[in-house]
């Protein structure tokens, strides 16, 4: 039976040399990269400036400035965010000379953007379902920039910190705990009930945090006995030699599963950032990026009847006089604050904002056609009625009130909701890709060590490497179907120490302590530093805006 055995000093038990590091970039791809980055830059900077002048207006220069840095702190977070978790994907094959290290990090730079061009959004909108309710109703406000600033400050340096030290941290980790910690802030500075983070929302996030490392590291043993059981191959488990590439089947291998872990990463943590951006968006330019004018006209019909018809079910279930719009408004704000829909006033504000949604947007004739002027309104109601929506469904005492055509009605308005208001524009996509991509380019040494040598006490072979790589893409690839924003750092590192344990080795004690106070310290740190930025940052833009 394979034992765990914790190593109680630093160093690796093989004397085996390691990968060169230390090459250099050629002269060519270091113009190439700056061309890159400026042209993303500027790309993102010239489909602002259209989106706004297409709908007619235009951003004044101050608030364009301001947007601008905005959006560079937040592709600053993807851009560490890249530089942070490429040795996640590339370790295993620069320590297994499969790949020279300058080829492993360009090759895992293009599937990183690869993954997230290919990705749908569902974890950016998972991630800001995690915010207050009325932050999000009022992101362009001076509380809604606060808030922002300071989740994207709190998570860039929690990552930084750790990244200076040669620790696979996670920046999912850091970025929920900086989300977690502005929600828990807003709530003690408003002392609102439900003023804070979702909790239901909190739950599904963080046991996806805490499940997926499990699997990394249980998966990738399996795996491992797996293949050894059926894979007879000796040079598999066998530390390489010298600097020898592997045979080429082993080595096709080892690349496939970089690219698929590259890939995956691309699909998960790239979408964070969208996320962010499209917040970012609907503070500085409401008209341009608050509802998806990219939806055809042609479904506006279809839409407003599936509207009516929701607006009838609720309306059924009311047992009351319907109120007013603004009432609604009210009801409903307060149900979503305190997660508690399955009351007849709900049903009837729902029917009444459904109702009135549905009468706007009919008169309108499309999304396209909303004037520059009733965009904000529309898409807080919009939104409001969207996440109430989608908690009828899911709430069981509702559903025994519906029936399952109604049940149905209510999914397939909630869906046209969510099409309407929760989108990525194609430049987001791309801008996003660019700085993930070019960031694993950037600052990998430190932490390729750490998982090349420093958790295993033998070299890596190629199953090894193998079977962390296959089992991190997969859960991966799993989460973001599911919309679950998951750790690559987390996942990756565990199968290291999975396969380690499955091929025989111990594990080096002091890299997994450190590992797991970086795991434990992680979301408190991020919380408490996010918290303090966004008190603090409140209380600068409330001075500014008083001035």
């Amino acid at each position: 039976m394979t034992s765990i055995a914790l190593d109680r000093g630093d160093a690796p038990a093989s004397t085996h040399r390691g990968p060169r590091l230390d090459g250099g970039w050629h002269p060519g791809g270091r113009w190439a990269f700056l061309a890159l980055l400026i042209g993303g830059l500027a790309y993102a900077g010239v489909s602002v400036a259209a989106d706004t002048a297409e709908v007619g207006a235009p951003l004044a220069g101050g608030v364009f400035l301001f947007l601008g840095l905005a959006l560079l702190i937040a592709l600053g977070f993807e851009f560490v965010n890249g530089f942070h978790d490429t040795a996640n994907a590339v370790a295993t094959v620069i320590y297994t000379h499969a790949l020279p290290a300058p080829v492993a990090v360009v090759w895992s730079g293009v599937f990183n953007f690869l993954g997230v061009m290919a990705s749908s959004g569902a974890v950016a909108y998972s991630i800001i379902t995690l915010l207050p309710i009325d932050l999000i109703l009022h992101v362009g406000s001076l509380g809604g920039f606060a808030m922002i600033f300071a989740l994207l400050l709190a998570a860039v340096l929690w990552n930084l910190a750790t990244w200076f030290v040669g620790l696979p941290n996670s920046s999912s980790h850091a970025l929920i705990g900086s989300i977690l910690g502005v929600g828990l802030a807003h709530q003690w500075l408003t002392a609102a009930p439900g003023s804070g983070v979702d909790g239901a929302q909190v739950r599904k996030v963080l046991s996806a945090l805490l499940f997926s490392p499990v699997v990394g590291f249980v998966g990738a043993m399996l795996l491992l006995l797996v293949m050894k059981r059926f894979l007879k191959n000796p040079v598999l488990y066998r530390e390489p030699v010298g600097q020898t590439p592997p045979p080429k089947g082993i080595r096709a291998l080892l690349i496939f599963t970089c690219s698929a872990v590259s890939f995956a990463h691309g699909g998960n943590d790239g979408q964070k950032g969208m996320g962010l951006i499209m917040l970012i968006l609907i503070g500085c330019a409401p008209t341009a990026y608050a509802l998806n004018r990219t939806m055809p006209e042609s479904a506006t019909s279809a839409f407003v009847a599936t509207a009516e018809a929701a607006a009838r079910a609720y309306a059924d279930k009311a047992g009351t006089t319907l109120p007013t719009v603004d009432a609604a408004r009210g009801t409903i704000t307060e149900a979503l604050r305190l997660k508690h829909v399955a009351k007849p006033a709900v049903y009837a504000g729902l029917a009444t904002l459904s109702r009135d949604v549905a009468a706007r947007i009919d008169d309108y004739g499309a999304l396209s056609k909303v004037p520059a002027a009733a965009v904000p309104n529309l898409r807080n109601d919009m939104y409001l009625v969207f996440d109430a929506t989608k908690l009828v469904v899911a709430d069981p005492a509702a559903q025994a009130r519906f029936t399952a055509a109604e049940v149905a009605t209510l999914k397939s308005y909630d869906e046209g909701l969510e099409r309407g208001t929760r989108y990525i524009p194609f430049w987001v996509k791309v801008t996003v890709a660019l700085a993930l991509g070019l960031g694993t380019m950037v600052g990998w040494r430190r932490i390729v060590v750490t998982v090349g040598e420093k958790i295993g006490k033998t070299h890596l072979t190629y199953g090894m490497g193998a079977a962390a790589e296959l089992m991190a893409a997969s859960t991966i690839l799993l989460a973001e179907r599911f919309g679950a924003p998951v750790s690559t750092t987390h996942i990756l590192s565990s199968g290291v120490a999975g396969a380690s344990v499955a091929n025989g080795a111990g594990l080096q004690r002091r890299t997994i302590r450190n590992m797991a106070l970086a795991w434990l310290m992680t979301l408190p740190a991020a919380m408490l530093l996010s918290g303090l930025l966004y008190w603090l940052l409140l209380g600068f833009v409330r001075v500014v805006g008083a001035a």
